[in-house]
């Protein structure tokens, strides 16, 4: 069953367009992130699911009913901010039942809510304390028990985890997802961080200048990037992109003439972008390029190493190929030369193109 649907929504502020026709379906259950750069549209797209912001065009449906002009707290929906929004003069126990008190629910049930939800949290002891008493991620989980208390259709996530430290964020990030597996809700949580993305979302909406570039598990948009932008914006670090040409069903980087990488094993999207020459970008992940050859796919090139850095349980090291730049990611136990020209190996698998023009996958 759809929980959430957004269609043709756009939304302008002043003589700027925020979001452009927007179309998103979320399934019952689903944990859906909006993932983009500052100021791509996703808090905007938050604030509108939520009853926050207007709409220009276009709809928003919970469970197929137009709630495009219905007001926040008819939407059956809870919001948790970056900012957690709890009232300082209240303790743990009067944030966490202000929402079921203000909708006049009976006593004995916010007495039921709230010991299911604080156990669940694990925060009775602090049932007593004001948020001042309180670290970060007591705080982010008081915020929590706020919107689960009222077990509402659709949990709304406004980069909730931004405050915290590196620790503390990984965590809560953890602690979210058990949540979420347990009670098996709807979920849209908007983030700037791909790493809580990918490890968070059963699917995600890569957002850029009000447009949602791809929407797919984190598995897809990782090895299957749509488009550049997507395939730069994702990975630890990026995607690399070699220039060159497509003739003849091999690859030729540029400033070669005798290097051909087959292509013969690629999935194109369409089969006639395999017959027509054309300017692409080869784009392979810092992982998938190898020391050793140790499958037959491995494509073999040789590359000047330039630089390393040294991140504990791995380095990443920076060749030059054909005076372009691209990175490897290795294991910290490897001996890798620098300023030497090295054999290394591509899979040629895991490799993605892109029109040079289009920056669309091929």
């Amino acid at each position: 069953m759809i929980a959430l649907k957004i269609e043709n929504l756009s939304k302008n502020f002043g003589r700027t367009e925020v979001l452009k026709k927007i179309n998103l379906e979320i399934n019952e259950g689903n944990f859906l992130v909006l993932l983009g750069p500052s100021g791509c549209g996703k808090s905007t797209l938050l604030n509108i699911v939520a009853g926050l912001e207007t709409i220009d065009e276009g709809a928003v449906f919970i469970d197929d009913y137009n709630v495009s002009n219905v007001e926040p707290k008819d939407r059956n929906i809870a919001m948790v901010f970056q900012s957690y929004a709890l009232y300082p003069s209240m303790n743990v126990k009067e944030n966490i039942t202000f929402g079921l008190k203000q909708s006049k629910t009976p006593k004995n049930k916010i007495e039921e809510q709230l010991k299911k939800v604080s156990t669940f949290l694990q925060v009775d002891e602090l049932l007593n304390r004001k948020p001042s008493q309180l670290s970060g991620g007591q705080r982010q989980r008081v915020a929590i028990g706020r919107a689960l208390v009222r077990e509402p259709r659709i949990f709304l996530f406004d980069e909730p985890l931004s405050n915290l430290d590196a620790k503390l964020r990984v965590e809560m990030r953890r602690e979210i997802k058990k949540i979420h597996k347990k009670l098996k809700t709807t979920v849209v949580y908007v983030t700037h961080d791909q790493t809580e993305a990918m490890s968070l979302g059963t699917n995600i909406a890569i957002m850029n200048h009000g447009v949602i570039q791809q929407c797919d598990t984190p598995k897809n948009i990782y090895n299957k990037p749509h488009n550049i932008f997507v395939a730069d914006f994702i990975g630890a670090p990026p995607m690399n992109l070699i220039q060159g040409n497509f003739i003849n069903g091999n690859f030729i980087p540029n400033g070669s003439s005798n290097i051909k990488i087959p292509l013969d094993k690629y999935d194109f999207k369409d089969s006639n972008n395999s017959k027509n020459e054309k300017s692409i970008y080869l784009g392979i992940r810092p992982e998938h390029i190898y020391i050793d050859k140790n499958n037959s796919d491995y494509f073999q090139i040789s590359a000047k190493s330039e630089l390393v850095e040294y991140i504990g349980h791995e380095q990443i090291v920076t060749f030059n190929y054909f005076e372009q730049q691209f990175l490897g990611k290795f294991p910290s136990t490897l001996d890798i030369n620098m300023d030497k020209n090295l054999k290394l190996y591509i899979d040629l698998n895991q490799i993605s193109l892109f029109d040079k023009n289009t920056k669309e996958r091929l």
